[in-house]
């Protein structure tokens, strides 16, 4: 899976968005006793998930490795110089990796505004001090191929740069100038071959001196190292992801001198990285998920966690239309085996969403995908990668149960609607700190809603849905590399909407919805038959 399906995911990950708040219990036990009979999120009210969706940051990312725990807690016990820590772990990370040089951040992000910041100061502190305002600064563009464009390079834009994007390398090459700082790509997919790849990219960019750096955030690490073969003067990876390091940690590898630069744009020193500190722990502990990344088996890692989808695919195959099938990806990015159990929705009237939003909210919790083809098909799909020893076991007893469950064919018939919202309505958002005036226009067909919602900076596309009282309404608001998906419920009475918006991982707002009263006044005017004679 690239990093870009990854994120397509996100909105198909039912524990994402706060929508379950921890549920405090009655007679509190302390953090630290729990820690010891590892119930710490108990202790809090707040329920632990077992993770058959992969390394995403808003659940965990990964399990950290008992190497990596030993050695965070070695390096918690004593006092270090950072300047002195910092070279000593890109000495080793160096060695390990065959790179030039390495570099721990509190992040893959962070490890890419680093970079970004590197490459607009040079190393030059009289600048550094001044990002992100780049006045008089020789570097302030960066280009991105169309491809590369995601939430993720925020952490770029953040530094202040004029983002360029071009859509083909015949485009790149004209766009390169003076004021070029650096080229980002993305890993996966037309980066690693063709006419528009790392490696092209690299033939344009090298001679010009100008960086080019790669986001392979959630891939394998290679060594050598792919990306730096094919070109790329800078690598960066998720500590947290599949090397199973520190979750607050990223691995940034390549060219010594604008790593150095990167290090000095970073915590501890007092620039624009400061408010990404990286401790001694975090660095330590990523140094140990290298080396112990260089050790494993990986070919036995694999066998295992083809075992539990076994098991599990086992355990369903007696269910009478349920069918498994096993998919091995080849490329880097998020690669683990993955099951997807598939069925007919209309004969076991259950799909694959509802499952995954069940299972995500009630005990034992587990985080899968769950997604509809069309009407007849729908699946579940389990990602082993994060699964520990055990969890197999569960899932497959839990979704055994909830297949084999005799249910009632779905109600199709929608009731009728209760109210008529054709026309232009004034809505309100309530965020936790601020309001917002935006606007509805809504066409309506029986229960069906659609037209267009106004926000505070573009208007986008409406669809909805009405029942009796009972109001639904989704937008899209789309810009370069970001999206957010606003989801109304809300409930319609004497001509005013009120409710919650769902916005995924922005979490939820509240809204309440006027009928527009147009103030203009009804009267006859004339209009001109010529020019006009005075202005």
């Amino acid at each position: 899976m690239k990093r870009r399906d990854a994120l397509k995911d996100l909105s198909l990950l039912p524990l994402a968005g706060g929508m379950m708040l921890p549920k405090i219990p009655e007679k509190t036990t302390s953090v630290i006793d729990a820690a010891a009979n590892k119930e710490i999120y108990q202790s809090i009210g707040v329920e632990p998930i077992i993770n058959c969706r992969g390394t995403f940051t808003i659940i965990g990312g990964s399990i950290e490795r008992p190497e990596v725990r030993a050695a965070m807690d070695a390096a918690a016990q004593s006092f270090v110089q950072y300047d002195e820590l910092a070279f000593g772990v890109g000495k080793r990370l160096a060695e390990l990796t065959g790179a030039e040089w390495g570099l721990v951040s509190s992040g893959c992000a962070a490890g890419m505004k680093h970079i970004t910041v590197a490459c607009v100061t040079g190393g030059n502190p009289e600048k550094l001090i001044r990002v992100p305002d780049l006045t008089g600064f020789e570097k302030t563009e960066v280009i991105i191929p169309r491809y590369s464009r995601n939430v993720y390079d925020h952490s770029i834009r953040n530094v202040g740069v004029k983002i360029i994007t071009v859509d083909s390398i015949e485009e790149l090459e004209r766009a390169i100038s003076p004021r070029t700082a650096m080229i980002y790509i993305a890993a996966g997919g037309p980066s690693e071959s063709g006419p528009f790849s790392t490696e092209a990219i690299a033939k344009i960019a090298k001679p010009k001196n100008i960086p080019v750096m790669v986001d392979a955030a959630a891939e394998d690490l290679t060594i050598p190292n792919v990306h730096l073969k094919s070109g790329a003067t800078v690598v960066v990876y998720s500590g947290g992801k599949v090397m199973c390091g520190p979750q607050c940690a990223g691995l940034v590898l390549g060219q010594k001198d604008l790593l150095m630069s990167a290090w000095q744009a970073s915590a501890p020193h007092h620039g624009p990285g400061r408010d990404n500190k990286v401790g001694r722990e975090e660095a330590m502990g990523m140094v140990a998920a290298v080396e112990a990344w260089t050790k494993r088996d990986h070919a036995a890692d694999w066998k295992k966690w083809l075992s539990w989808l076994d098991n599990i695919s086992k355990k369903l195959s007696t269910l009478d239309g349920v069918k498994t099938t096993v998919f091995e990806p080849k490329g880097l990015s998020n690669r683990t085996p993955v099951l997807q159990v598939s069925w007919d929705p209309s004969k076991l009237h259950i799909t694959g969403e509802e499952i995954a939003e069940t299972f995500g909210r009630t005990k034992p919790r587990i985080a899968l995908g769950g997604s509809s083809r069309d009407a007849n098909h729908t699946s579940v799909s389990i990602t082993t990668g994060q699964m520990q020893p055990g969890e197999d076991k569960i899932v497959a007893d839990r979704l055994f149960e909830t297949l084999s469950q005799k249910r009632q064919p779905k109600k199709t018939e929608l009731a009728a609607a209760g109210a008529d919202l054709k026309g232009h309505w004034d809505v309100d958002l309530e965020f936790f700190t601020s309001t917002s005036k935006q606007t509805f226009i809504i066409e309506q067909d029986g229960n069906w809603l659609q037209g267009s919602h106004k926000g505070e900076y573009s208007v986008r596309e409406l669809n909805g849905i009405i029942e009796g009282n009972e109001i639904k309404i989704r937008t899209t608001d789309r810009q370069p590399a970001d999206s957010i998906t606003y989801m109304f419920a809300g409930t319609v009475k004497d001509n005013v909407i009120t409710g919650s918006v769902y916005m995924g991982e922005y979490m939820t707002a509240k809204f309440t919805a006027k009928r527009h009263t147009f103030r203009g006044k009804r009267e006859k005017f004339m209009i001109p038959g010529g020019p006009p004679l005075a202005t």
